[in-house]
């Protein structure tokens, strides 16, 4: 990854930065899905350098790298950010400097305590079904391995292009963002959202340079 361009979003009064997330992070899914190099594949990936800010956790920033400037040319995000231009400042594309961290951000599913409670109603179920003792005793033997609801890392919500092309539903659901330093930078596939895709092993397949 050579090249970048960065989006500066600019809140006031009357929007916020989360709000402004949403609405910038989408406009970016939809265009890297339009460009996308395969089925859920994207070329073009995304980098948040002031991830771990104090407030809105992801900052206000975002960086789109690209092996080539042509790739970020092709893309034209002032076309999908048009109506937000008064809201985001897009700079010109640069190349990336020599003196730069390799880092991943992937996607991460979290639970929330609802989420764990049902889960947790449902293998009492099943193993009160196998084992014939009641669900209030499963339930105890399981509470003793209760996960813990983990929301600390930071998300944006989004719309996934997929679920309203499958007519499945389109609901806003929180996209849980983390960063990961590597040792060395690694080539690979992004997703259309622009983050690191993830091998079957779980290993990090892809990185992009932090500076």
């Amino acid at each position: 990854m050579n090249y970048y361009q960065e989006v500066t979003l600019l809140p006031d009064s009357t929007v916020s930065v989360d709000f402004l997330w949403q609405k910038v992070y989408q406009q970016i899914h939809i265009a890297l899905a339009d460009n996308q190099t395969a089925e859920g594949q994207s070329a073009i990936a995304v980098a948040f350098p002031e991830y771990g800010s104090v407030g809105f956790r992801l900052g206000r920033k975002i960086r789109l790298h690209s092996k080539t400037p042509e790739e970020l040319e092709q893309l034209n995000l002032p076309k999908w950010l048009a109506r937000l231009m008064d809201y985001a400042h897009i700079k010109s594309i640069q190349t990336v400097p020599e003196q730069s961290v390799p880092v991943s951000y992937i996607r991460r599913h979290v639970k929330g305590q609802n989420r764990i409670e049902a889960d947790m109603q449902q293998k009492a179920r099943l193993w009160s079904e196998k084992s014939g003792q009641s669900v209030a005793q499963c339930l105890e033997v399981l509470s003793k391995s209760r996960p813990k609801a983990n929301n600390r890392l930071p998300f944006i919500w989004v719309t996934s292009l997929h679920a309203k092309n499958e007519k499945t539903g389109s609901r806003p659901f929180p996209l849980f963002i983390e960063k990961v330093i590597a040792t060395q930078m690694q080539a690979g596939m992004f997703n259309c959202y622009g983050l690191s895709q993830l091998s079957n092993d779980q290993t990090l397949v892809a990185t992009v340079p932090h500076f």
